[in-house]
């Protein structure tokens, strides 16, 4: 067996992109999107016809300025989630827009109506995930949602007090980011490389999975963000893991070993006490995290920056469609 399939008999791989082609050629279970995966996916010629289907429907709504544009959007993510799902097996993540990660009310109302879309479609709310920001409100959110039957994925998570805290809520599935960890710590200590052994991000990981099976929590750990194949594999055994593209090929081109570096039993053995977060504590040890506090505050920027990247392509393909021009090329 490749080192793919290896992996693949110890966690379940989503793949991390909006490419539909490169997820049909890897075959995973699961997908995730954002937006800055979307805004890539957008702008390649075979998936125009989801963009101009998502015009469509927004403005189908009677909607104008930023409400439409908001619409498309939504219905943007969705169209690309539908057509994930025809070729995959499992969950796909749609993420809500990262201008409501403050926000719970919004938040929740968001994912209600991404929830309502896919319904329209004939998709099962068992089939999606929706993904928000692991802030405070995000994980509150979040927490409201899982009781409506609403499934999360909260990402950009970096810190330990957000995975407690997401636990805590019952939120189904987290996406700690390993790649971006190990991206701060090598500028932090100004250095090219981190050993794999001393890796920041995979020490994260494992510390959080380690906890959930320690403390019988029900919330899968995704890994996600990865900067090599080395991190993948160091974290052989994690719930999920979700890998690039790029990085799927690279495991699915090589023989090398796959052991599993993580086991649920093994766990349940360590010695890892407790710990019961409140927003006071929770905001605390987020904010003694530097690389947490930093890290989240620039990825929410990041998908808002992405999002407004995505609008403005759009402008005139709304502007196209209005005045009755069809078949816009891309450039």
């Amino acid at each position: 067996m490749n080192s793919l399939e290896q992996l693949k008999q110890h966690t379940v791989v989503v793949a991390d992109t909006g490419d539909i082609d490169a997820i049909a050629e890897h075959q995973p279970r699961d997908a995730t999107t954002n937006p800055s995966l979307l805004y890539k996916a957008a702008q390649m010629p075979q998936y125009q016809d989801l963009v101009d289907d998502a015009i469509r429907g927004g403005r189908a709504l009677g909607a104008s300025d930023d409400r439409l544009v908001d619409a498309i959007l939504d219905r943007l993510g969705v169209n690309f989630g539908r057509r994930i799902l025809q070729i995959i097996p499992g969950r796909v993540s749609t993420e809500v827009d990262a201008r409501l990660s403050f926000d719970e009310d919004a938040t929740v109302a968001k994912a209600q109506e991404l929830i309502a879309l896919y319904a329209q479609a004939g998709i099962p709310p068992q089939r999606i995930l929706i993904k928000i920001a692991s802030t405070w409100e995000g994980i509150r959110a979040a927490e409201r949602l899982e009781r409506q039957g609403i499934h999360c994925n909260l990402t950009l998570l970096f810190g330990f007090g957000q995975a407690v805290a997401c636990a805590e809520a019952g939120v189904t599935l987290i996406s700690p980011f390993v790649g971006r960890i190990y991206d701060w710590y090598k500028t932090a200590r100004r250095v090219e490389q981190i050993p794999i052994a001393e890796d920041p991000g995979v020490q994260s990981v494992s510390r959080i999975y380690n906890y959930y099976k320690k403390h019988g929590y029900s919330t899968e750990v995704m890994g996600a963000s990865f900067r090599t194949a080395a991190q993948v594999t160091a974290l052989c055994g994690c719930d999920l893991l979700t890998i690039s593209p790029n990085l799927l090929s690279e495991l699915a081109a090589t023989q090398a070993a796959v052991p599993r570096r993580l086991d649920a039993a093994a766990a349940v053995t360590m010695d890892l006490p407790k710990v019961t977060l409140n927003e006071n504590h929770f905001r605390w040890m987020l904010n003694e995290d530097a690389m947490a506090t930093e890290k989240l505050a620039e990825g929410i920027r990041g998908f808002s920056a992405d999002l407004s990247r995505l609008r403005t392509w759009l402008a005139p393909r709304v502007a196209a469609l209005n005045s009755g021009e069809r078949g816009m090329s891309i450039p």
